[in-house]
């Protein structure tokens, strides 16, 4: 009995340790993220949670520049292991002035945040602009634990990304319902997962070898290079809460941010599928059939989110914020079927990445700008979801059809012109 018990703590251990404890760890993080949303939806009703919609669209489209710090530290140690040492030191020194700098922009435009998503006050944009700090520096810290493949730290900041927003959110919420209180809950949390990155790190790495090609410069191209494209995947899969702020009354608003509460649940529970396949869209061999067999299990669990949404549009307004939701109800498919085409083409982006095709943003830029113009001509929430759903779909389709082509086989070994 002994010998059986002791072997459970190990085989614990050994769990988070490996690169399972990675994945349980992004799922409670995803977990308790919506489930802040779903709680804020739920404390503080349409009109309020509009707004704090907004900020966390907002917030997502910041952290591009902390995606691309955790995407060249780790792609960097990864390949030169030799000079941990120095792209450690030196990741670090760009993240933290990239923080700052950040934090700094976000302040200088708060009036403006303040005026764009109609808060009551300029104070929770300030809270926003705190808050980019921690989660600039969270992602540098990342890439150099995944780099190393340290993943019990590496499981612990993720799962401190989400835990504290929800607990220290929801005890905000709950002594004082308002934007302001929910903003401090979100940035107070945010400095948890920093905190635990320092920890993990502050020893450093012992001197090592030492290379030019690691340096600042090259390390803030590579996290440039690297951000543009998510940064125009983020802005388009974002940029509807943001015209729903400004086109409709906050009670319609409020109603479209609850629906996309679903939409980003769909969005985001076929993560697994883009970390899989990932390193096969990356070899030319595999890439066309992982994308294609990538693409048809998104949809799938799409189709499979969508149908539920129709057929238990009841349990799915639970987690939406209830009965004050109800006006949305028989949309609720609809939210589902926007999240399917964002999942799918979050995955079609990671290919792009993969195969270092990173002149497609322009295509998604352009849809950008395309949603933009058609909010001119949209008066009501129904005509915001049609709009949306044409925008993205026709995205879809595009960059579908650029990728197959530029992925066509035999692949030349030096292509003539930079890829699309």
């Amino acid at each position: 009995m002994s010998t059986m018990t002791g072997e459970a703590p190990s085989r614990l251990r050994g769990l988070l340790r490996g690169s399972a404890g990675i994945a349980v760890a992004m799922a409670v993080m995803n977990v308790a993220t919506y489930g802040f949303q779903m709680v804020a939806a739920r404390l503080m009703g349409p009109s309020n949670y509009g707004a704090i919609a907004g900020l966390m669209a907002l917030l997502m489209v910041i952290a591009v520049l902390q995606l691309g710090l955790q995407a060249t530290a780790a792609r960097r140690i990864s390949a030169t292991p030799g000079h941990v040492a120095q792209i450690e030191q030196v990741i670090l020194a760009v993240t933290y002035k990239a923080a700052f700098v950040l934090g700094g922009v976000m302040l200088l435009v708060s009036p403006a945040v303040w005026v764009l998503l109609r808060l009551d006050s300029i104070v929770p944009a300030i809270l926003l602009a705190v808050a980019a700090v921690p989660l600039t520096i969270m992602g540098g810290q990342a890439g150099i634990l995944q780099g190393e493949r340290r993943w019990l730290p590496l499981a612990g900041v993720y799962m401190a990304v989400g835990v504290p927003r929800l607990l220290i959110g929801t005890a905000f919420i709950l002594w004082r319902p308002s934007e302001t209180s929910a903003m401090f809950g979100v940035m107070v949390g945010l400095f948890v997962p920093a905190v635990i990155g320092w920890w993990a790190l502050r020893h450093g790495r012992d001197e090592g070898e030492t290379s030019e090609d690691h340096l600042a410069r090259p390390i803030v191209r590579e996290t440039l290079i690297s951000s543009q494209a998510l940064l125009a995947f983020f802005v388009l899969s974002n940029l509807d809460i943001v015209v729903a702020r400004n086109i409709l009354d906050d009670h319609n608003a409020g109603l479209y941010a609850g629906g996309l509460i679903l939409t980003k649940a769909v969005l985001f529970l076929p993560q697994f599928v883009v970390v899989v396949a990932f390193p096969s869209m990356s070899t030319v061999e595999e890439r066309r059939r992982a994308l294609v067999r990538s693409l048809a299990a998104v949809a799938v669990i799409g189709v499979v989110c969508t149908l539920g949404a129709w057929l238990l549009s009841g349990i799915a307004m639970v987690f939406v914020g209830g009965d004050g939701y109800l006006d949305i109800e028989s949309d609720l498919w609809r939210f589902a079927v926007i999240g399917t085409l964002l999942s799918m083409l979050q995955l079609l982006v990671y290919s792009v990445l993969a195969r270092q095709g990173t002149r497609s943003a322009y295509v998604v830029w352009l849809a950008v700008l395309g949603l933009v113009g058609a909010s001119a001509w949209i008066h009501s929430l129904t005509g915001l979801i049609l709009a949306v759903t044409v925008v993205d779909g026709a995205l879809f389709v595009l960059l579908l059809a650029l990728s197959l082509w530029r992925m066509r086989l035999p692949a030349p070994a030096a292509p003539a012109a930079p890829p699309v």
